[in-house]
Formats: C-alpha cells, structure tokens, sequence
C-alpha cells in the first residue's frame, strides 16, 4: 500500500489541500495534482531552470523541491505572477515587448527567474543580469532578447 500524506500549500494567493506520496516534488504537485502546467518539467534534474517558481520570494527549482516542503510557505508560479485584474506583471510585459522568447518552453522559468533577481536588485548591468540567468537554459537562443527584457523590466521597476 502506497502512503501517503496531507498537505495545504499556498500557491498563487489560494490554498489547495492535497494527498501525495511523500516523496512528489513541488513540480509533479503542481502539474499533475494541482492542473498548474504553467510550470514546466525540462530537464528534471535541476539544471535547466524551466520549472522555477517562487517560494517565500525565492526562486526555487521545483523538480529538486519536495512539495511537503513548500508547506507553510507562499509558493508563487507563472500563472500567480499577473495583477488579480488579469495586468501582466511587468517583466511579462517587457519578454512580450523585446519578443524574449522563440518556443516558449523556458519562458514561464525565465520570467520567475528574472523577477526574483529584479526583486534581489541584482539586474543592474547586461552581465549582472547574464550571470543571474545562467541557471536558465533557452534551447532557441534568444539571451540578448531575454538580457533586454530582464533590463527593461528592472528600469520599469526601480
């Protein structure tokens, strides 16, 4: 018999009450118990960046977080990051505005990446942003792209 255990997480100012074997990362809760596919599973090991998401205001890889873990925090995902009125948030706004993206895939990582790194004050310079990024992988290439986004969105922010 599989075990399993309670939890109550705070994801994108709602709580989801869930059971899960212990052992289900924060990704695998969110995408197949929770529907939130806005988060995406690369790589699966913790070096591609896709599936970061917010926790607490940190970014975290959620395919290396257990979900019980996030229990009793305040876990933020792509879909959280828009206004309640549906406004993008601004470095959503700024990838839309500088065409940050080429398949999309990395984006929903990109973007929580970037805000955290804004919210860090550390997106200050192009190689600032560049050496805050790198744990964020675009199979399609479009770093100068992201770089001005992340920049435009730091310069709307401050």
């Amino acid at each position: 018999m599989t075990r399993t255990i309670h939890l109550s997480l705070d994801i994108n100012r709602s709580r989801y009450e869930l059971d899960v074997e212990p052992r289900v990362t924060l990704l695998d809760a969110l995408r197949e118990h929770l529907g939130l596919t806005g988060t995406k599973k690369g790589c699966d090991q913790g070096q591609c960046g896709a599936c970061t998401v917010h926790v607490d205001g940190k970014r975290v890889l959620a395919c290396l977080t257990l979900a019980a873990q996030a229990e009793g925090q305040q876990v933020t995902t792509i879909e959280g990051l828009s206004s309640d009125n549906g406004d993008l948030h601004p470095v959503q706004a700024a990838f839309l505005e500088q065409d940050a993206f080429q398949c999309g895939y990395c984006t929903p990582g990109q973007i929580m990446s970037a805000v955290a790194l804004i919210g860090e004050g550390r997106a200050m310079t192009d190689d600032e942003i560049r050496e805050a990024m790198a744990g964020n992988l675009c199979r399609c290439g479009a770093y100068n792209h992201i770089v001005a986004a992340v920049r435009q969105a730091s310069e709307m922010v401050r």
